[in-house]
């Protein structure tokens, strides 16, 4: 498409906050990206298993990354659409905006033991019926609950409703707008642990079991459609936010998985796997979530999903706190010098387990290592971990699907974005243990293009989902070769592994 026609070609804004950093995107209106802009923020460790933000560095490294884009382009966005680190939670002053406490982040463990006194009192089927999730500190609710316990004067102040909950779209939404709107889309709220994901709406049953007034509450809006205007003096003033969804329900839209049983696994600090589940809610299944994909005119799209707490995280360890490896992409390197893994797992639990397993006191190991073990080994072996959770989830996915009669129908196969799906040897591995074929985008940031066309249809640049279906690209397909009889000794020995590392947390 030559240059004239692209400038002439509506674009859409994508405001992406993620967990170490926050981005800006533009991309045309066929999907493709037209500039970028990224800076990562200071996470905080203020205890063992607890992990923070500061919501003033986000707001700001927000601005900052969305001047730089819009400054880049050259014309002003048709609209906004903004996605967000999920469960991640902030409570914040309606009178000045400025939050009460750090973001209590998504990783965070603080809520455990309040976990586990809910279990222990049997609410743990409530809250499963109504939300789709598992009770885990995972989820907003026990990071809110512990805000308005241990916040002076919190539960106070939130009763008089002087003070306002939100995930990080909330908030980020509330400060483009100045304040004027406090709402949330059915795909964050479905991540609280409050949202009764059925009857789309705040669930009083389970504000009450965690003692949250519903003051502090965002209105739950579809993730499609008019959210706010920027406000004046903002980067981008005047501009229509009409697009909002959690990062992987938003990668998930933008990997154009429209239909019931497109699956699609994203590989960021976490990996997130995510079946479409169709407009029914997915029954409960052992160690998998339900959730809402996104609500659009009304209509709720609900998925399956399974979240691995460390993918990502794995790699930055071994080069900032063990040296082995200057930079992510020289892993690739290492684990293509080696014929085999040479009977080394790493097993990346550093905050615990995420699914199937929810195991908050698990702790990761590394096992199998010799005289000889080498950082290769290291190396390959953390970029294995990745691939054998996301096979713990696959093989549980296709349970789900087995038990609903196989409703997906024609071939199987897992769509992949994220950082870490640039490693070519990382998917090949990744459809060997599978034993699926492993597609990967043109576009590899479609967290971002997924606000962009949630943004795009909210506005009306879009008249249907095929129309979005169309614009997606195959970068490359990677088709399994480990024969069978290999993969199944390899993916044996690491879940034995697991085990015992279950065991000794």
């Amino acid at each position: 498409m030559g240059s004239a026609s692209r400038q002439s070609m509506p674009t859409l804004l994508a405001i992406d906050q993620g967990t170490t950093s926050t981005r800006a995107m533009a991309f045309g209106r066929d999907g493709a990206p037209l500039a970028e802009a990224q800076q990562e923020f200071r996470q905080h460790y203020p205890r063992d298993g607890w992990v923070e933000h500061d919501p003033e560095e986000i707001w700001t490294k927000t601005l900052a990354v969305t001047r730089e884009v819009l400054r880049r382009m050259d014309q002003a966005p048709a609209a906004i659409g903004i996605t967000n680190q999920r469960e991640t939670t902030v409570l914040w002053d309606r009178s000045t905006g400025n939050s009460v406490y750090n973001a209590i982040v998504w990783q965070d463990r603080r809520g455990a033991a309040h976990c586990r006194q809910l279990i222990a009192a049997g609410h743990d089927k409530l809250i499963r019926a109504k939300t789709g999730l598992v009770v885990d500190s995972y989820f907003s609710a026990t990071k809110l609950a512990w805000m308005l316990a241990n916040v002076p004067g919190a539960r106070e102040r939130a009763k008089r409703g002087e003070l306002a909950f939100g995930t990080i779209d909330t908030f980020l939404l509330w400060r483009l707008t100045a304040g004027k709107v406090h709402a949330t889309d059915a795909s964050n709220a479905s991540r609280t642990m409050l949202f009764d994901i059925a009857r789309q709406e705040w669930s009083e049953e389970l504000l009450a079991l965690f003692e949250i007034p519903h003051a502090v509450l965002p209105e739950v809006r579809d993730s499609a459609g008019a959210f706010g205007t920027v406000a004046k003096d903002l980067p981008g003033a005047g501009l229509p936010i009409t697009g909002m969804a959690g990062d992987q329900q938003a990668a998930t839209f933008g990997q154009a998985c429209f239909k019931t049983g497109a699956v699609k696994s994203t590989y960021g600090t976490g990996a997130f796997i995510v079946m479409n589940a169709g407009e029914r809610v997915p029954a409960p299944a052992e160690g998998l979530l339900a959730t809402v994909a996104w609500r659009l005119g009304g209509k709720t799209t609900y998925a399956v999903e399974g979240a691995i707490f460390n993918a990502g995280t794995a790699i930055k360890w071994l080069r900032d706190e063990l040296k082995l490896i200057a930079a992510a992409d020289e892993s690739e390197t290492l684990a293509k010098s080696l014929p085999g893994n040479r009977g080394v797992y790493f097993i990346p639990a550093f905050t615990g387990l995420g699914a199937p397993h929810w195991d908050p006191g698990a702790r990761g190991a590394i096992f199998g290592l010799q005289r000889d073990t080498g950082r290769a080994e290291i190396v390959r072996a953390a970029l294995e971990s990745a691939c054998y959770q996301t096979c713990d989830l696959v093989d549980s996915m296709r349970s789900i699907d087995a038990r609903r009669g196989g409703e997906t129908g024609g071939e199987r196969l897992l769509r992949v974005d994220g950082g870490m799906v640039r490693n070519d040897w990382m998917l090949q591995f990744l459809a060997d243990v599978l034993g699926l074929p492993v597609e990967r985008p043109r576009v590899a940031e479609t967290t971002a293009l997924g606000a962009a066309f949630l943004a795009g249809l909210g506005a009306g640049l879009y008249s249907s989902l095929d129309e979005i279906a169309a614009t997606w690209q195959r970068e490359r397909r990677f088709d399994p070769v480990l024969p069978a009889a290999e993969r199944e000794a390899l993916v044996a020995r690491w879940r034995n592994l697991v085990a015992r590392v279950r065991e000794r947390g």
